[in-house]
């Protein structure tokens, strides 16, 4: 399954399954950048991210992670 930047929910869930020990209220948008484009699965255009877009997949994570 290719992941790509509109994809928060599965993109926060695999951020969750890659670093369970973070909490995702505490993650500087820059890691939270970084990390996305690590997953294997991701597969979309960097320059494609935002400030909402990375938001919204810290929103997930906060929901997934509870």
């Amino acid at each position: 399954m290719s992941l790509k930047w509109t994809d928060s929910r599965e993109l926060a869930i695999a951020l969750l399954e890659a670093h369970p020990e973070v909490d995702p209220q505490t993650i500087r948008f820059t890691d939270l950048y970084q990390w996305v484009l690590a997953l294997p699965e991701f597969s979309d255009d960097p320059k494609h991210s935002g400030e909402k877009i990375l938001e919204a997949i810290q929103m997930m994570w906060l929901e997934e992670a509870d």
